[in-house]
Parts: C-alpha cells; sequence; structure tokens
C-alpha cells in the first residue's frame, strides 16, 4: 500500500475510537482514576507491567494492588509499614509474584526519596537508552531481586520492552486517551509498544516485515510510523491495535 492510503486508513481507524469505550476496557483506566502525578506514574507503571494476557485479568489485578495501597500508591509507597505489606504476599498475576510486587515496592520507593517524580529516572538520548539506563537503576541495589530482572526489559538484550513503551507512551502522549504528563521526552522520539495484535496489524499494512518481536521490529516499524506523523507516530499504535481486534 502506498503511504498516503496507510496513513489515511489507520487515521480512519483513529476516528472511530471512543476514548470513554476504550479507557473502560483497558489497563489505562487505573492511573485514570488519579489527580496526583505521582499516583498516576506509580498506578500505571504497575498497570504497565502487569500487561499481558486477558485485559480483564490485568485491570483486575491491577485494581486490587491499588485497593490495598488503600487507593493512595503515593502515600503507601512512602509511608508503609512492614505490616501493610503482609497482604502483597498472596499476590500473583502470571508470572509476576509477591517477591516481585515486593521487590517493586522499595525500589519505587528508593526513587521518590530521591526524586518527585519517575521521569527523572529514564535518562538517555534515545528511548533505547533511556529504557537500559532505567533498567540498570531499576536493579542498583544491594537487596536487588534476580527473578524479578526478567519483569523489566533491557532492550540492550534485544527485548521489544512493549510494556515499558506502553508505559512511556501513557506519560509523554497528550491527547484524551494518554496522560502527556512528562516533557523530557518528545512525542516524536517514543517507540512502537509491539504485540501480536500490532504486529498483525502491521504485517497487514506493509509497515514490518521482520518476524520476530524484538527490538529491530520496534525500530523498524516505529520508524515507518514516523513518515506518518513525524511529530506524534505512536498514535497509529491505538490504530493499528484496533484494527486487529477488530478482526478477531
Amino acid at each position: 500500500m502506498k503511504i498516503q492510503d496507510v496513513k489515511d486508513e489507520l487515521d480512519g481507524v483513529l476516528n472511530t475510537i471512543n476514548p470513554r469505550d476504550f479507557i473502560e476496557n483497558d489497563p489505562i483506566s487505573i492511573p485514570k482514576r488519579f489527580v496526583k502525578k505521582q499516583d498516576i506514574e506509580i498506578s500505571a507503571f504497575f498497570a504497565a507491567i502487569l500487561a499481558w494476557g486477558q485485559r480483564k485479568t490485568i485491570i483486575n489485578n491491577t485494581n486490587r494492588l491499588m485497593n490495598w495501597m488503600g487507593e493512595e500508591p503515593y502515600r503507601f509507597i512512602m509511608e508503609h509499614s512492614g505490616t501493610d505489606l503482609k497482604v502483597f504476599e498472596s499476590f500473583v498475576h502470571r508470572t509476576f509474584n509477591s517477591t516481585d510486587c515486593l521487590y517493586f515496592i522499595e525500589v519505587l520507593k528508593q526513587f521518590y526519596m530521591k526524586e518527585d517524580s519517575l521521569e527523572k529516572s529514564f535518562k538517555g538520548d534515545t528511548i533505547k537508552n533511556r529504557l537500559i539506563y532505567f533498567y540498570h537503576q531499576f536493579f542498583d541495589f544491594d537487596f536487588a531481586s534476580q527473578r524479578t530482572r526478567k519483569h523489566i526489559a533491557n532492550p540492550s538484550k534485544n527485548s521489544s520492552a512493549k510494556r515499558l513503551n506502553m508505559f512511556l507512551r501513557w506519560m509523554v502522549r497528550k491527547d484524551s486517551i494518554d496522560f502527556g504528563i512528562w516533557d523530557s521526552i518528545k512525542p516524536a522520539d517514543l517507540r512502537c509498544p509491539l504485540d501480536v495484535h500490532v504486529q498483525r496489524a502491521a504485517f497487514h499494512f506493509g509497515l514490518l516485515s521482520r518476524k520476530q518481536q524484538d527490538w529491530k521490529a520496534v525500530d523498524e516499524l516505529s520508524d515507518y510510523l514516523l513518515r506518518l506523523d513525524a511529530n506524534d507516530p505512536i498514535k497509529y499504535d491505538l490504530a493499528l491495535f484496533k484494527w486487529s481486534e477488530s478482526k478477531g
């Protein structure tokens, strides 16, 4: 397909998305409940990290975490006691278990003790380098959990980093769906979250040739999307996802 034809069709898909309906059935519905920047960041981070499997289960399990945090995730992260953590010892979402959850809580506390936003934990000249920096920061502790490393993607190992790219999309893009509360990253620099739905649509529209779901594929797809919109290419993540979902 010609570039203009692809752009026209994907723009058409975007125009069919009702933001309220989309948010209601998507993990982004959890951070949408919050107003404070840190509450949004923490709830969005957990929602993104748990975003694999059925969306209903993802939403239910993330909501459970927020409930255990008293619907004040930032206050909980900074002020919790050892007793408050007991309930998290029963948490399981696929391969993400209580050990991972408790490690996340402690690391987030360490981050927020130094900075007022998670944005400061993503540094670099490219998204790839920002994610690599975050990975090393996340495990730069004497108490680092080895088993938890598999839950934070590292593009230096050619991971597609789908969930972290989605988290960054939420934080950086600003429209009726995404928050746009970070300004150190330009929307044009974002990389596309790549999952089976997006990959399927990308193949259909000729945006992607690489078969593996890895960082090379993320770069290939994202660079093509820049040709559709040089300022906001990753808005088409939603269009590709919705197109694939509509095909069953």
